[in-house]
């Protein structure tokens, strides 16, 4: 399998991963978002430091940080995830779940555009056409919303901006996630400490599936960021912003399903315009036409 396939079934296997992510929040929505989210850095940390000590790489991390420039990168996308897992946990739990999938389908033109702009990605006509298409999808969605979707568009710069310091960091993916823990562990261990001491814990209340469920949080957050970093060191951001798609979808489709959120006659078109920017993209880049159509545009 060529090292391209390997990233592509990389970034689809996280895609649908996150996408069912729903569920899994949905069952601790009795627990503040704030706590939950504590929870995930620190079971994350532990997964990802106790993974790095068997492999016995976990004296490559000191040597990752003494690079200044790898240092401030994974602060950043340290922040920007927890910025995000947060904002995601909050929403799906206060029954915005449309919105939340309205977010990540913002997202890819925010990666979109980071990818030629910032990374130097090739943009070929029929590629800027299907993202012409997304574009009017997603702006159909907004409209439709009726208000100022300030929790999808922090859900999307939110991942645009950490895929992007994905993309540009040259660190191993399962190091590079033990830092972005580390670098947010000290804060969600305060926090989790100060509730226990103010005795505004739920861990005093909760039952043992849904303390285990809290504990499985670190494996259940590791699993797709390290597909996600591995698909970015292998396909362009640009494309990762397209197979990005699948998660909102599945999303979207539990909110409607699952959750019995409305869905209305306006989501259908302009989710007809967000799969048709889609195909033409995958045509386009992968198939025949697109080859012949990359000779056109480079002559």
């Amino acid at each position: 399998m060529s090292e391209e396939r390997k990233g592509i079934w990389y970034a689809i296997g996280a895609y649908i991963l996150w996408g069912i992510l729903a569920i899994y929040w949905k069952s601790l929505q009795d627990i503040p978002a704030g706590e939950i989210l504590a929870h995930r850095v620190f079971w994350s940390f532990l997964f990802v430091g106790v993974v790095l000590f068997i492999s016995k790489r976990i004296f490559q991390v000191k040597a990752v940080l003494s690079s200044r420039r790898n240092w401030i990168t994974v602060t950043c996308s340290g922040f920007l995830i927890s910025a995000n897992w947060f904002t995601y946990i909050w929403a799906v739990n206060n029954d915005h779940v449309i919105e939340a999938s309205l977010g990540y389908y913002i997202n890819p033109l925010f990666s979109f555009a980071l990818g030629v702009l910032v990374l130097k990605e090739g943009l070929r006509r029929w590629q800027a056409i299907s993202m012409l298409f997304a574009a009017v999808g997603v702006t159909i969605l907004t409209i439709e919303y009726g208000k100022f979707p300030w929790i999808a568009l922090s859900l999307a710069l939110t991942f645009a901006f950490y895929g992007l310091t994905k993309k540009m960091i040259e660190l191993d993916s399962l190091i590079a996630l033990g830092l972005e823990t580390l670098m947010v562990f000290p804060v969600a261990f305060f926090y989790l400490f100060r509730l226990e001491l103010n005795g505004t814990s739920s861990l005093s209340s909760i039952s043992l599936p849904t303390f285990l469920l809290l504990a499985s949080s670190g494996v259940i957050t590791a699993v797709p960021l390290l597909w996600f970093a591995q698909a970015a060191k292998r396909i362009p951001y640009t494309m990762i912003s397209f197979i990005q798609y699948v998660s909102p979808t599945i999303t979207l489709l539990l909110g409607i399903f699952l959750y019995k959120e409305t869905f209305t006659w306006t989501h259908l078109i302009s989710f007809g315009f967000i799969w048709l920017a889609l195909a033409l993209y995958t045509i386009t880049s992968h198939g025949s036409f697109g080859q012949k159509n990359k000779m056109k545009d480079s002559a």
